[in-house]
């Protein structure tokens, strides 16, 4: 079954551009390690919640957009020595190329499929 990392970030509406720049990139250095598929997703429909929601984790400020993304993977085995080579490489070196979004309020995580219907 396949790996999947999940994220979520709050980006600013201004840097929508820069980000899908970037993302593309990433997503390049993703697949040539090995992941399957690359998935970046700009909110159109993410509601504020009351308790809990997609803009309170990402502490979204006026003038971002909340982003979904997820990295798919052939198996937990690829993606751990994936995402080693991934944050080797030159691009993802955020002292030389930084995200455009603040990283300290992305939230992350990895997860195994248990239903792919």
């Amino acid at each position: 079954m396949p790996f999947i990392d999940g994220m979520l970030a709050a980006v600013p509406d201004d840097d929508k551009a820069k980000f899908i720049e970037y993302a593309a990139a990433a997503a390049e250095v993703f697949k040539k390690h090995g992941a399957l598929a690359v998935v970046e997703n700009w909110g159109v429909n993410v509601p504020e919640g009351t308790l809990t929601s997609m803009p309170m984790a990402v502490k979204c400020q006026p003038g971002e957009t909340v982003v979904f993304s997820w990295i798919v993977w052939p198996d937990r085995k690829t993606h751990e020595s994936g995402w080693e080579k991934v944050m080797a490489d030159p691009i993802m070196q955020t002292d030389k190329n930084p995200m455009p979004f603040d990283g300290k309020r992305m939230i992350y995580g990895q997860f195994e499929t248990v239903v792919d219907a």
